[in-house]
């Protein structure tokens, strides 16, 4: 797939494995403790070739699962095959997400050594009971002791953390979130627990934190995030200055990338692109396209770009009066570059978006 056009374009890797499966995890990833690499290869490949592009790759994301169970061997054939069809820019930032039991300061510095520039840690949580509750392999000491030797690796490291847990209040949240700060991190990842049918808590019939509550955690989280100097620029990610990941950033301008491997999906233009979740349905059926109307690419970028709250989303045929109700209400804000939500706006999105698109 080929494109004329010379802006920078980004590609997602998708590693379909973990050592175990987590009870909140939806993603697509199957626990095994031996992989097949080279079975995977072919599927990788494969892909690559069919989704070639003459723009030069401004970021890449290798996602999962747990992409850290790569061998460094692996990525680095990865990474020879994708310089060998594509070009990068002399920029690209390079993220793995990394689990702390999945890693160490060995397979960091293999991973430095190949261009990976950015490290995402799926540490979780920093409290015993709650990395027992959400089924995380690894201790607390074990986190503090990867995010340390993460920062003596890389120049950006990000930690992911969920919060909104049963029972969990804001004293606990508070307490842990103050000390994720203190660890010196510019960029944080802050998930509220959601529970989906299909997970072993939906199953088992696990519920959150109340809505009540769960508003009242984002507020706060808000609140000391914006002090500490690390504000939102989405959702539920909080970065200082510059330091956001422009991976994701990507998704959220409604620009255009390739997504590689089982499960993964992918945009170029109206192109939309999905593989099966499976590895073996992916390696067999491989990649399904269709192509979307001018209407449901424009739903899905402000479905995207409202996440933002640093960025304006232009108002070009949205509901003008609804814009100005939204605006009045304390949900959006309005500037001659565009529109984007408040804080009470985040809390509404869904909503706010079927407004606008009215």
């Amino acid at each position: 797939m080929k494109s004329s056009q010379k802006t920078p374009i980004s590609l997602y890797i998708h590693w379909p494995y973990c050592l175990s499966k987590c009870p909140y995890c939806d993603f697509a990833s199957t626990a095994s403790s031996s992989v097949d690499e080279e079975r995977l290869w072919s599927g990788y490949q494969r892909d690559i070739d069919r989704f070639l592009d003459n723009r030069p790759l401004s970021t890449i994301f290798l996602g999962g699962g747990t992409p850290s169970l790569m061998s460094p061997v692996f990525v680095e054939k990865i990474f020879s095959y994708i310089q060998e069809k594509m070009s990068f820019s002399d920029n690209i930032e390079v993220t793995i997400e990394a689990n702390p039991d999945a890693i160490d300061l060995k397979k960091m510095k293999d991973f430095r050594s190949l261009g990976i520039n950015r490290l995402s840690l799926g540490v979780q949580s920093l409290t015993p009971q709650n990395l027992l509750f959400l089924g995380r392999r690894h201790t607390v000491q074990t986190a503090l002791n990867r995010i340390k030797e993460a920062q003596s690796v890389f120049d950006r490291v990000n930690m992911d953390l969920i919060y909104a847990l049963p029972h969990q209040s804001a004293t606990d949240w508070e307490r842990e979130l103050k000390q994720a700060l203190s660890l010196g991190l510019t960029h944080y990842s802050l998930y509220q627990l959601t529970i989906e049918d299909n997970t072993v808590f939906g199953k088992k019939g696990v519920t959150p934190a109340s809505d009540d509550l769960a508003t009242d955690l984002y507020c706060l989280t808000d609140e000391i995030m914006v002090a500490a100097g690390i504000p939102s620029y989405e959702v539920s990610n909080y970065a200082a200055p510059g330091q956001e990941c422009r991976h994701n950033l990507a998704y959220w301008l409604g620009y255009d990338y390739i997504g590689i491997g089982p499960a993964a999906h992918g945009r170029i233009g109206l192109t939309a692109t999905q593989n099966p979740r499976t590895v073996s349905g992916w390696l067999e059926k491989g990649t399904r396209v269709e192509t979307l109307t001018p209407r449901e690419r424009k739903t899905e970028k402000l479905l995207m770009g409202l996440r933002l709250r640093q960025h304006w989303f232009p108002t070009d045929d949205l509901n003008q009066k609804n814009i100005s109700k939204l605006v009045t209400c304390g949900l959006l804000e309005q500037s001659g570059q565009g529109i984007r939500p408040t804080l009470n706006g985040v809390l509404v999105l869904d909503q706010i978006v079927l407004d606008l698109m009215d």
